[in-house]
């Protein structure tokens, strides 16, 4: 499944794996998020409620990987690596972003709109 998200006037698309934690997150669809930057490694957001944490943990991450940080609870975007390693409990990966990652490579905070990617729905 896919989801894109509007940055001022860029759309990006990210593809999210099959996961408890996943489809909780799309049950939250359409975000529009206040996304901070943490260490200029990454953009993170607040969600409006906390979200299955069953996914397998992670205290490692890719540039790319959407990201869902249990304790917050905030999804991330990390944009930039900076070889630290995420504090326990660690994070759920939920997805990937397809394309660009300069959208989320600026200073400061960002609003950002998340919905599904209507156009991408894959078949069950």
């Amino acid at each position: 499944m896919k989801i894109s998200i509007k940055v001022e006037d860029k759309t990006v698309t990210a593809t999210l794996i099959d996961s408890k934690t996943t489809q909780d997150f799309i049950s939250l669809l359409p975000l529009t998020l206040t996304m901070n930057d943490l260490f200029r490694r990454e953009k993170f957001a607040h969600l409006p409620r906390a979200i299955s944490d069953e996914g397998q943990r992670t205290q490692n991450y890719e540039v790319g990987e959407i990201v869902y940080w249990s304790p917050g609870p905030d999804v991330a975007i990390f944009y930039r690596h900076d070889d630290q390693e995420i504090p326990k409990p660690g994070i759920i990966v939920i997805g990937k972003i397809d394309s660009d990652l300069e959208a989320f490579n600026v200073p400061g905070s960002l609003k950002a709109t998340v919905e599904l990617d209507k156009t991408s729905i894959a078949p069950k």
